[in-house]
C-alpha cells in the first residue's frame, strides 16, 4: 500500500514520530502526544533532501521507507530513531529549517524524550542504510502476512486497515497500547480498546487480552473501568462537559453551571469483549483472570449509575456514553438512552457464558438478563419504540441507540420485528445506513459529530444485533452496504456523511475502531463467501 503523507503519515509501530508532506513541498515531523494538536508537538520543519545541489523529490511512500529520486530512503531504525540513506555518491544530505546533516552521513532524526524531541546526527560510524531498510521491511512483511483473509475487492482498504492498526500501536506507561489515532487521540480509551481487540483477535489475541488487561488493572475499587489510560495517569473523573452542553446549561439555569465531578467510563462492553477474543483463541487462564473484575464492572452501573434506583441504569457524563456531542445531551448532562441497559443485558449473558466455561452456574446471569429486558420493555417500550430520558424527560430527538435492544437477542419477536421495520424505513435506510440522528429528524446533521453521520461502532453493533434477534437477511445488507461506504469513501475515518459517503467534517482520519471493524467485518464477508462456494 502507498501513503499520501498527509492522510497516512510516514511512521512506524511503537513510534510517536510522524513524516508528512507540507504544503511547499518539504517534509516536517510532529510527535504524537495525548490531547495535543501536532503542529504543537512539531519536532522539526522545513526537511529536504538533496544530492549535492539538487533536491531530490519525494518518489513514493511505502509503509517501511519514504523513496526519493535518486535512490535515497528514510526508513524508521526504531522507535524514535529515523534514519536517511543514500548511495553516497553525489552527497546525499538533509536540510531543514534550522538545521543541517552532514553530507555523505545517515542523518539521525531522534524523536520525542523526556525532554522533548531533537534532532542529532550520529556520532560515530553511520548507520548502516541497507540493514536499516531490509529490517523495516521484514517488519511489515511480517504484519502483513498476518492480516486477516479478506474478499479481493476490499483488499486494498483492508490494508490500509491492518496498516493503521499497526501504527496505532505505542508504549502508554510502557505497555503496548493500541490507541484511537495519533492525531491527538494517544491513550488507550476504554471501548476503542474491545472494538480494536475484534480484530488483534484473529492474528494476535494475546495482544488482544493486554488491551483488557490494561484497562482492568486501572480498575478502581468500585468497580468502575476508567475512560482512558494515558501518558499522566488515568481519566476516571471529570468536571469538564462539551463546550455545547456547557452552553446549553448556561441557558437552562441562567448562567454557568456549577460543575462537580463526576465518574466517567464508558459503554460496558467488557465481558463482550473477553468473550469474543475467548471465541476466536479459547485461554480458560484469561477467563479466570478477568472474571471477578468483570462482575464488579457490571455492578458498578447499578450501584453507582442509577441514581433513581429503579433498576435502569443512567449514564451520568456525556463522556460515560461514547456519544459527546449527541443531540441527546442537549437537554441536560445525564440521560437514559436504550443502549445502555441494551449492552447491560448482552454482558449479564457473556458473564453466563465465562462462567460457564469456567465450571460455574450461568443460570443467574441469564436470569438477570431477561430480567433487565423485561424491564426494559415494561417501562421504555411505547409500543413503537424505546424512548430515551433525559434527566427523567423523554427527548424529542430520535436516533438509532433506540434499535439497540436488539442487541439482547431476547425481545419478544413483535418488538423485534418493529424495530428492524424502523431501521428499514427512511428514518434509518439508505444507501449508507446508520445516520446516528435519524435523516428525517430536524437536528440531522450529516456532518456534524454524532448528530448524523455514519459510525463503524453503531453499524456494527447494530449488525449483531439483528443477527442475535433473528433478521440475518438484513444483518448482511446492513453490513455490505458498511463495507461498500468504507471501501469507496477515501479513508479509515472517525465518521463518514452518509449522504456523500465521504469524510464527514472534522472527523480525524487514521481512525482505530473504523479500522478494526471494517476489518472484521470484511473477514466475516470472506468466511461467508466460502461457506457458500464450498
Amino acid at each position: 500500500m502507498m501513503l499520501d503523507l498527509r492522510e497516512r503519515p510516514f511512521t512506524d509501530r511503537g513510534s510517536r514520530l510522524l513524516v508528512m508532506a507540507a504544503d511547499d513541498g518539504s517534509l516536517w515531523i510532529a510527535a504524537a502526544r495525548y490531547e495535543t494538536p501536532l503542529r504543537e508537538t512539531t519536532v522539526l520543519t522545513g526537511l529536504r533532501v538533496l544530492a549535492g545541489d539538487r533536491e531530490l523529490p519525494v518518489r513514493r511512500t511505502l509503509p517501511d521507507r519514504v523513496e526519493f529520486e535518486g535512490g535515497a530512503a528514510l526508513a524508521f531504525a526504531g522507535p524514535d530513531t529515523l534514519v536517511l540513506t543514500g548511495d553516497g555518491g553525489e552527497g546525499v544530505h538533509a536540510v531543514w529549517d534550522g538545521g543541517r546533516a552532514p553530507a555523505g552521513g545517515g542523518l539521525v532524526l531522534v524523536g520525542p524524550g523526556r525532554d522533548g524531541a531533537h534532532v542529532a546526527a550520529p556520532g560515530g560510524p553511520p548507520p548502516d542504510g541497507r540493514a536499516v531498510l531490509e529490517a523495516a521491511a521484514a517488519r511489515w512483511r511480517d504484519w502483513f502476512a498476518r492480516m486477516p483473509a479478506v474478499p479481493s475487492g476490499l483488499r486494498e482498504r483492508a490494508e490500509q486497515a491492518w496498516w493503521t492498526l499497526a501504527v496505532n500501536l505505542v508504549p502508554i506507561q510502557g505497555r503496548q497500547s493500541l490507541v484511537p489515532s495519533k492525531y491527538g487521540y494517544v491513550g488507550l480509551w476504554n471501548w476503542d480498546s474491545y472494538f480494536h481487540a475484534i480484530a488483534l483477535r484473529h492474528a494476535d489475541p494475546g495482544l488482544a487480552r493486554e488491551q483488557i488487561r490494561i484497562l482492568l488493572d486501572h480498575q478502581r475499587p468500585d468497580g468502575l473501568i476508567p475512560d482512558v489510560v494515558h501518558d499522566h495517569g488515568v481519566l476516571a473523573e471529570t468536571t469538564d462537559l462539551p463546550r455545547s452542553d456547557l452552553a446549553r446549561l448556561a441557558q437552562h439555569v441562567g448562567g454557568p453551571p456549577v460543575r462537580e465531578a463526576v465518574p466517567v467510563t464508558k459503554p460496558p462492553l467488557t465481558a463482550w469483549a473477553v468473550w469474543k477474543i475467548h471465541q476466536a483463541d479459547p485461554d480458560p487462564g484469561f477467563l479466570a483472570e478477568v472474571y471477578e473484575p468483570l462482575v464488579r464492572a457490571q455492578e458498578w452501573w447499578f450501584t453507582r449509575s442509577d441514581p433513581d434506583g429503579d433498576g435502569l441504569a443512567e449514564y451520568l457524563h456525556p463522556y460515560s456514553s461514547g456519544l459527546d456531542d449527541s443531540p441527546i445531551w442537549d437537554d441536560g448532562p445525564r440521560a437514559e438512552p436504550p443502549d445502555l441497559n441494551s449492552y447491560l443485558a448482552l454482558q449479564y449473558d457473556r458473564l453466563g457464558d465465562i462462567a460457564a466455561a469456567l465450571g460455574r452456574d450461568p443460570g443467574e446471569w441469564r436470569a438477570r438478563a431477561q430480567a433487565l429486558v423485561d424491564r426494559m420493555v415494561a417501562r421504555r417500550w411505547t409500543g413503537a419504540r424505546f424512548v430515551t430520558l433525559v434527566g427523567g424527560r423523554e427527548a424529542d430527538v430520535r436516533t438509532p441507540l433506540e434499535l439497540l435492544p436488539l442487541l439482547t437477542g431476547r425481545l419478544p419477536a413483535d418488538v423485534a420485528d418493529r424495530l428492524v421495520a424502523d431501521l428499514r424505513s427512511p428514518s434509518f435506510w439508505g444507501e449508507r445506513p446508520v445516520p446516528t440522528v435519524a435523516f428525517d429528524d430536524p437536528r440531522f446533521d450529516p456532518d456534524a459529530m454524532w448528530r448524523g453521520p455514519v459510525w463503524l461502532n453503531v453499524n456494527y453493533l447494530l449488525i449483531e444485533g439483528l443477527r442475535r434477534s433473528g433478521h440475518p437477511e438484513t444483518a448482511r445488507e446492513l453490513r455490505d452496504r458498511t463495507l461498500a461506504m468504507v471501501r469507496d469513501g477515501g479513508g479509515l475515518y472517525e465518521y463518514w456523511n452518509p449522504l456523500t459517503g465521504r469524510r464527514a467534517g472534522r472527523a480525524t482520519s487514521g481512525f482505530g475502531w473504523s479500522a478494526a471493524l471494517f476489518l472484521d467485518l470484511a473477514h466475516e464477508a470472506f468466511t461467508d463467501s466460502a461457506d457458500r462456494e464450498g
